[in-house]
């Protein structure tokens, strides 16, 4: 609580008029963690417009406002609110901080809300305040006797309370007031702080207040007694220092060894064998100095200790020498991974130009995008070998913190450098190939943003001069190549993603997962297994039937998984002495595997009204999906389900739009649109679904729905889709190509100016598939839909006959 001088600017300023109804309307601020009790003086924080805006008011007009406290911090919401507040008075406008705004603010009276008024610009509310009895009984005089006591007991132990904040609750004459401020005084919960707000009886609320002073007092107690133990402690230790320092005297006059100076004299070895650059040598040396004029039981010993042994420990000048042969690189790339050109044409051009212009070169900073499984962390080993350098690897998946990159400072107990320099000390030398595993998985909170940490790690500009909190000298990081990894670059600051050469890693097609596993996967697994010497082999067609029945993915990781468990299989026969077979068949597969757990296709094969076939990116590649799309009899609602996010939403209203202003083209009538609700439903309801790039699948179901046109279902699509029906490109062409050819479908199609994207699509993929390139809808249209039904539409039939039995009812009724 401020003191309680200032409280003259405010009175100036009256309360508010109460209306007919004994209620006051008043602007609203919402406080976050803060309770104002009456007669109180206290900063409020101004964080949102809609508050600054409420404030304004206030002080321009001079008139009070309501404060109402949040129940959490996170939502601004009606709900959040507690309906028991404070009427109170501004003051002048504080400095700006980095949160906002600060004001000073008096509290006059408590109000309960009875009715929102309106939320914006911002709040006004209508509330009812609460009269206190202030009529002072025995009982009451009694209890403000105790309360008394138990501040002045609590004032005396407390030196953070200031005198004049204590003189002035004492003065107060009314109890209700005297609650109050020692409530405001205290340290309390803001749960707490609400539940004696809402007391409206005064002698109930001094007994709480009783309580809380009570509970206090306690602690208060305690915590002196216990600082009382550690004087004697204290006491103790210089007692023993001073012992300790006779005994080193002692030992010295009797030529006995020191056990502290030859740890010293170790360190100053270490110290002089770690060849420092000059700079971090003479800080290694003036650390040690202050080490030698320390007690040896002093706690900072061990500290300044462990920060020498980082110092000596982590390379500051040892390198491996490059392996700058081109062809062995390739051979050893080729060796380890099947595929990738792109990243191995990158890598092999780092080793040209490092063969050429070692000295100008700066390390590139390389991040892998790409679904699971397909062998971007792999990858960084073989770089590694191919190079002939050291590899090491971090995993950022969750880090939140940003001291686990920077370090902590040496203040902190325990403190130790980031994982950055960890791991350099792990390398041994200052040109390792280090990769930063799963980027995209960095989170944030209160301790700080990880990812802003990586902006110097990352930045070649800024990289030769690293600076972690622990160590306190700068780190060359220059010679080190970066790797960084990420299943989605969404989640990536634009600051950090400018920084990164992104290099995309797309699924593999069913040749090369069949390729990978002959040459790399199968190998592997017998070998793991101990069947390698055991003629043990798999036919084409059982590896093809693992591939399409047992898995579904973009890499080949499940593939993997599902081999490893065939070879458990065959291990244990052989183990047993049991006949085994040494022909993998794809009729021994559900043996070993169990029923297939995926269809050869997963698209439906009959053409059907409303249902398309879209094609979507995900984390793991690409996908098909089923829109479902039913027109029901209602009042002209769009219903969607099946976690449809706000972008993918809004391209089901265009696509809607559209569809209702060619309503006259389609034979619809308009008041289909009114007399119909259509539900947009997309299965596998647990998965969150996101996008603007289904827009035409979207509008060709929803025409298919009202016209009831069965749609084509060998066709798959994508494309965002304008109110006009103009065909928008998308991203993720080639995941979504090779998601449809593993779905067996084999007509795509596509925005035309995504007919550029085919080049990264291998070439069995695009001889497999038909692709039609459309600009504009009435081309999905025309490709897609099958022609009316010969007998009209089911629902115009339908209400023929109702018109025809109305009539016949009412031709009867005339008769």
């Amino acid at each position: 609580m401020s003191n309680p001088t200032i409280t003259n600017e405010f009175q100036n300023i009256p309360n508010a008029l109460l209306d007919d109804h004994g209620l006051i309307e008043c602007p609203v601020i919402l406080l976050r963690g803060l309770v104002i009790f009456p007669g109180a003086v206290s900063p409020i924080a101004i964080r949102n417009s809609r508050a600054l805006a409420a404030a304004q008011v206030g002080l321009q007009k001079h008139r009070t406002v309501i404060a109402l406290t949040q129940r959490t911090s996170i939502s601004t919401d009606v709900e959040n609110l507690y309906t028991v507040g404070t009427e109170i008075a501004l003051g002048k406008m504080l400095r700006d901080t980095h949160e906002g705004r600060n004001v000073l603010a008096q509290g006059r009276r408590r109000i309960k809300v009875v009715e929102i008024v309106q939320t914006d610009p911002y709040m006004v509310v209508k509330a009812r305040p609460i009269e206190e009895n202030n009529l002072v009984s025995d009982d009451t005089q009694a209890i403000m006797q105790t309360v008394t006591t138990l501040l002045k007991q609590v004032a005396e132990l407390n030196p953070v309370l200031p005198e004049d904040v204590i003189d002035h609750i004492l003065s107060a004459t009314y109890p209700g007031l005297m609650a109050d401020l020692i409530t405001a005084s205290l340290v309390l919960s803001l749960e707490e702080r609400q539940r004696i707000l809402e007391i409206q009886d005064v002698d109930e609320r001094l007994q709480q207040v009783a309580l809380l002073l009570n509970q206090e007092l306690n602690v208060l107690e305690l915590k002196d007694e216990i600082n009382s133990q550690v004087q004697q402690e204290m006491d103790r230790s210089q007692r023993e220092v001073y012992l300790r320092e006779q005994m080193r005297v002692i030992q010295t006059e009797l030529g006995e060894s020191d056990i502290f100076q030859q740890e010293i004299n170790e360190v100053r070895e270490q110290v002089f064998k770690a060849h420092l650059p000059p700079e971090i040598h003479d800080k290694a040396l003036k650390e040690l100095s202050r080490l030698m004029i320390m007690p040896p039981m002093a706690p900072e010993v061990g500290i300044i200790r462990t920060y020498i042994d980082w110092l000596t420990g982590i390379p500051w000048n040892k390198q491996t020498e490059d392996k700058l042969n081109i062809a062995d690189a390739q051979e050893v790339l080729d060796e380890a991974h099947y595929g990738l050109p792109k990243v191995k044409d990158r890598i092999l051009e780092y080793i040209a130009v490092r063969k050429l212009a070692a000295s100008k070169m700066k390390s590139p900073i390389l991040c892998f995008v790409g679904p699971p499984g397909v062998g971007k962390t792999s990858l960084g080993k073989s770089i590694a070998k191919a190079l002939g350098r050291e590899f090491v690897r971090v995993s950022l998946g969750g880090v939140r913190d940003e001291a686990e990159i920077r370090g902590h400072r040496r203040t902190y107990i325990g403190a130790l450098p980031g994982r950055v320099i960890q791991t350099m000390r792990r390398a041994g030398t200052t040109n390792p190939v280090f990769i930063l595993d799963e980027i995209d998985k960095l989170g944030m909170d209160f301790r700080g943003d990880p990812s802003s940490a990586l902006l110097e790690v990352l930045d070649p500009e800024q990289n030769h001069a690293f600076s972690d909190h622990y160590l306190e000298v700068p780190y060359d990081l220059s010679k080190v190549l970066f790797i960084t990894t990420a299943n989605d670059l969404e989640p990536l600051p634009p600051a950090l993603l400018d920084r990164l050469e992104i290099i995309e890693f797309s699924g593999y097609t069913e040749e090369e997962k069949l390729a990978i596993t002959r040459k790399f996967l199968l190998p592997a697994q017998l070998e793991a297994h101990g069947l390698d010497n055991i003629k043990i082999t798999f036919e084409k067609r059982a590896l093809q039937a693992i591939i399409r029945q047992y898995t579904y993915e973009a890499g080949v990781r499940n593939l993997n998984r599902e081999i490893a468990n065939v070879c458990r299989k065959i291990a244990r026969l052989v183990a047993e002495e049991k006949p085994y077979p040494p022909h993998i068949t794809s009729s021994k597969l559900i043996e070993y595997l169990g029923p297939p757990l995926y269809t050869s296709s997963r698209a439906h094969k009959e053409d059907t009204v409303g249902l398309v076939t879209g094609l979507v990116w995900t984390y793991d590649g690409g996908d098909i999906s089923m829109i479902e799309v039913s027109v029901l009899p209602g009042k002209g609602t769009l219903l969607m389900t099946g976690q449809l996010g706000d972008v993918m939403q809004e391209s089901a209203q265009t696509a809607l739009s559209y569809m209702r202003a060619r309503a006259s083209d389609f034979d619809v009538p308009s008041d289909d649109f009114e007399n119909y609700d259509v539900h947009i439903h997309l299965p596998e309801g647990s998965v969150p679904k996101e996008g603007p790039s289904a827009g035409i699948t979207l509008a060709i179901a929803i025409i298919s729905a009202f016209t009831e046109r069965k749609a084509r279902s060998d066709y798959a699509m994508t494309g965002e889709i304008t109110l006009r029906g103009k065909v928008l490109p998308v991203g993720g062409v080639k995941e979504k190509v090779l998601a449809a050819r593993r779905a067996g479908i084999k007509k795509v199609i596509l925005p035309g100016d995504n007919k550029k994207d085919l080049i990264d699509v291998p070439k069995e993929a695009l001889d497999d598939l038909n692709f039609s390139f459309v600009t504009d809808m009435q081309q999905v249209i025309d490709r897609v839909l099958l022609p009316p039904p010969p007998d009209g539409r089911k629902r115009d039939l339908e209400r023929q006959e109702d018109e025809k039995d109305e009539k016949d009812e009412k031709d009867e009724k005339q008769a």
